[in-house]
């Protein structure tokens, strides 16, 4: 049996807490591991080149077009439920990708993964923010988990160099085993049962095919633009049939007796405004997180392991300022302006990078860098919470499945949109007689020119739309919550 969560131990809960951030750093760190192992899976599975781009394409397709069903479903259903299908599924696959001797196995198991992450991904912040009601130590605990999804990509980048480097690539996979299967049965007794609101509450069939059909066809055209060219009818026809299909979602949205994402959620200014600061900011990032590491590795000839090893400074510091210092700040000047700070440390990130030379000293041309990069630890947290706060608890599932949607739809954004720019940029600058290292910097400039201007619209969403949620005495907070849990958590049995 599980307790209910406004009656749980402060054990238990960190307990529960050490669990969804354990499954946020699996779900980032399978997302950045993969990087630095495609050379050897291409030469071990004969991927072709556009093939091999199907081993990440699949994950995200799978991944960010299903979020914002799974977290409906999850409060529909029990969002312990969702979370242990999700993770059991994501283990498995991730078996399946291991041992995968053909392109067509790995990428269906990437697929598989994809949709386990999205499972788990999308009810993680909701059960959250039903366990940590008080605000200091939502914040706290917030912090905690932004902290595995920041740095989790560096520290991707560092693990999948090495296990490739010692091992082989199907290890990058193969680790995710004794991780999964700890999550797991440290889930069954530390995570809140909860039955649901129940299918009928919310069992939109039609919508849930629209919006799927329309994220993964969007996501998809986006991610395809490298390949067949912006303004290709392919993309252009794909990209006008997803918006179709998401228009019509919001249609029946508004009109549905039991819509599977009750408008109202995006009525709230701070859930709004939230997201698309999160989309612009995940686009924008896109660009240090990957294209720094590709500086790294054909400009100055770093290695796998060396180029994760370089960007471990920006994990150190996002996981001192995350975990130690955010929540003070926000509890003292609350999300907007902590969110705010965090954002024009990002600023001086991507502004300082594009001044980078070819033949940069890692010492004074790119540890600055790693340094301000503490303005994710800032930013993330605040973001996370400003999301959160303004989701009724009935629709936290949905919240966070829509705040995850949209991480997702930014950094296929990004990929897409700076990807695309630095290539052509690059390919100018070497008709134009530059070295190979030169205009591949010349491309990453304009990528983080772009990148720059992507977290000052960010930083102007923030600053005119968001507003610090009300603070409620501790009391009538945790008097809300009670009645929460009489009306909607009831101790079930711990068994799916």
């Amino acid at each position: 049996m599980s307790a209910p969560a406004s009656t749980r131990t402060d054990t238990s809960r960190r307990l529960a807490l050490g669990v969804l951030a354990t499954s946020m750093l699996m779900t980032i760190l399978d997302g950045s591991i993969v990087t630095v192992a495609m050379p050897a899976i291409q030469s071990d599975l004969g991927f072709t080149p556009v093939g091999l781009s199907w081993v990440v394409n699949a994950y995200l397709i799978a991944f960010g077009s299903l979020l914002l069903l799974a977290g409906r479903i999850g409060d529909l259903i029990g969002r312990k439920r969702m979370f242990l299908l999700g993770t059991g599924l994501f283990t498995a696959a991730s078996l399946l990708a291991g041992v995968a001797a053909s392109p067509g196995v790995l990428i269906a198991a990437r697929f598989l993964q994809g949709i386990g992450s999205a499972m788990s991904a999308a009810v993680s912040l909701g059960i959250l923010v039903t366990l940590f009601t008080e605000p200091r130590e939502r914040a706290k605990a917030i912090a905690v988990f932004s902290f595995t999804g920041a740095a989790g990509a560096s520290l991707g980048q560092v693990l999948g160099g090495v296990l490739t480097d010692a091992l082989a690539w199907n290890w990058i996979f193969f680790i995710n085993l004794p991780i999964g299967i700890a999550a797991l049965l440290a889930a069954l007794p530390a995570l809140p049962a909860d039955r649901g609101l129940g299918l009928k509450a919310g069992a939109d069939v039609l919508g849930a095919l629209l919006v799927t059909a329309g994220l993964m066809t969007g996501i998809y055209a986006v991610v395809t633009i490298e390949e067949y060219g912006a303004g290709s009818a392919h993309t252009l026809g794909l990209g006008g049939l997803a918006v179709a299909l998401l228009a019509g979602f919001v249609l029946r949205q508004a009109k549905a007796a039991n819509p599977l994402m009750p408008l109202r959620i995006l009525r709230s200014r701070s859930v709004a405004g939230a997201n698309l600061v999160q989309m612009l900011m995940v686009a924008a990032l896109f660009s240090f997180q990957i294209l720094v590491a590709l500086y790294l590795q054909k400009v100055l000839g770093y290695g796998a392991a060396e180029t994760g090893l370089a960007m471990l400074p920006a994990a150190a510091v996002i996981g001192i300022v995350s975990l130690g210092v955010s929540a003070r700040l926000i509890a003292r000047f609350g999300e907007r302006n902590v969110l705010l700070a965090g954002i024009l440390l990002l600023v001086g990130v991507l502004g300082l990078l594009t001044r980078l030379p070819a033949d940069a000293d890692y010492v004074t041309d790119l540890l600055p860098v790693m340094l301000l990069a503490a303005g994710f630890g800032l930013a993330l947290p605040a973001l996370t919470s400003l999301a959160m706060s303004g989701a009724e608890e009935a629709d936290a599932g949905l919240a966070s499945g829509v705040f995850n949607t949209t991480q997702q739809i930014g950094m296929a954004l990004g990929v897409a949109v700076l990807s695309t720019l630095a290539a052509s940029r690059t390919e100018s600058l070497t008709a134009a007689g530059r070295s190979t290292a030169e205009a591949l910097t010349g491309g990453y400039h304009l990528a983080f020119a772009v990148g720059t201007a992507l977290v000052l619209a960010a930083l102007a969403v923030a600053f005119t739309v968001l507003r610090n949620p009300a603070r409620r005495p501790e009391g009538q907070e945790q008097g809300k919550e009670q009645e929460a849990s009489r009306k909607n958590t009831e101790p079930v049995l711990t068994t799916l």
